[in-house]
């Protein structure tokens, strides 16, 4: 079945980690891969990946999995206007982080599953389809940004 999913910053952290999930992850990337999927993320979301890759492993380390992602089928969307008012408008109607609000919009415009573990994910489990991954001590620590 040819699933389009999006991934959150939760999902890439989770196979960069190591972490529970993270297989999951490795598996969606392997099935887009070969054609069997499509998989999403915002500019925003890699954004997010990027700065915590940053601060917990380096800029070298940052280098290697931005080249890494590239390398994959995941596709990188863009952040336009529509995008961006869909992700105001789940930002304003809820209480999630603002690069969370990304992922969200762009699952419901793409009428996407959302691949997370991120709990504050659970306001939306009646608004889109959401595809939800193992947590672990790891993760639960360092998946939630401030719902600022």
């Amino acid at each position: 079945m040819d699933e389009t999913r999006v991934l959150d910053s939760f999902a890439v952290l989770a196979l960069l980690g190591g972490e529970p999930g993270g297989e999951e992850v490795a598996r969606f990337l392997q099935q887009a891969q070969e054609g069997e999927g499509h998989l999403l993320m915002t500019w925003v979301n890699v954004g997010e990946v990027a700065y915590i890759v940053e601060r917990r492993w380096g800029k070298e380390r940052l280098h290697r999995v931005l080249a890494t992602l590239e390398a994959t089928a995941l596709e990188v969307v863009p952040v336009g206007r529509e995008l961006a008012l869909a992700a105001a408008h789940f930002k304003a109607e809820h209480p999630l982080a603002y690069a969370d609000a990304f992922a969200a919009a762009l699952a419901a415009k793409a009428e996407a599953t959302l691949v997370t573990g991120d709990p504050q994910f659970r306001l939306l489990k009646d608004t889109i389809h959401i595809h939800w991954l193992p947590r672990s001590e790891q993760n639960a620590a360092s998946s939630g940004a401030s719902p600022s």
